[in-house]
């Protein structure tokens, strides 16, 4: 039996010939979107190896950084396993093997990356260019739903939620990680040419009051020695 499309009818493929599917142009980003878009764009050809020295010299290696949040999550062997802003693809060699890899980004500077990555690292993974906010998947097609890095300043986090929850199967763990106030305003301003990016921001918290009341199991801690926080809920199963 076939494996059921995960694309939805409606979502229009602008262009797939650099092996990754794109369904969005750079004139429908504005906002905050288009402002870190640009930023990780730039960034994106030294991205790898200054979040590899900073996770060595903070958490003693990129795994026990990386560890402390994969871990919360469920897959099995042959699931269909989504990361939403997977920039570069550094969480992809963490995961278990023998699973289906798909990442999305709004920036294809991280995603072209994220190719060379994965061929060094001789991993597969279908890669897309689209919104957090209009996911091009069709409803409860992933098995596994996560997202690591961004939504703090998505233009929209409340339907970047919602989609990720429309994507995933009944009963599926997601979680949500992303830099704390603590990380922002005590590292990531002080940056060279991109701490400006990172000032003027709303005090940063986990967007705990932007989960359905219908979720279950709903939990949000701080890991990394405050630096991250982890939110974590649970799409309701089918009775």
């Amino acid at each position: 039996m076939p494996a059921k499309p995960i694309i939805k009818p409606e979502a229009v493929s602008i262009a797939s010939g650099n092996g990754i599917q794109s369904f969005i142009e750079s004139i429908d980003i504005d906002g905050d979107n288009k402002k870190y878009q640009q930023m990780y764009d730039k960034i994106a050809p030294f991205y790898n190896l200054s979040n590899k020295l900073y996770f060595w010299l903070k958490f003693g290696g990129e795994a026990n950084y990386r560890r402390q949040f994969l871990d919360e999550l469920e897959i099995r062997e042959g699931d269909r396993v989504l990361e939403v802003s997977c920039g570069t693809g550094d969480n992809f060699r963490f995961l278990p093997a023998n699973i289906e890899l798909h990442g999305l980004d709004i920036s294809m500077g991280m995603l072209r990356a994220c190719q060379r990555h994965l061929k060094k690292w001789e991993l597969n993974a279908s890669l897309y260019h689209a919104s957090a906010e209009d996911l091009p998947f069709e409803n409860a097609a992933f098995d596994v739903v996560y997202h690591v890095g961004g939504i703090n300043f998505f233009n929209d986090k409340r339907k970047a939620i919602e989609e990720m929850i429309r994507v995933a199967k009944p009963g599926t763990k997601l979680i949500l990680v992303d830099e704390t106030e603590k990380l922002v305003k005590g590292t990531y301003e002080k940056i060279p040419f991109v701490g400006s990016q990172f000032k003027h921001h709303s005090a940063i918290q986990a967007p705990v009051d932007l989960i359905p009341p219908t979720m279950q199991d709903v939990q949000v801690k701080e890991i990394c020695d405050g630096l991250m926080y982890c939110l974590s809920f649970r799409v309701p199963g089918i009775d």
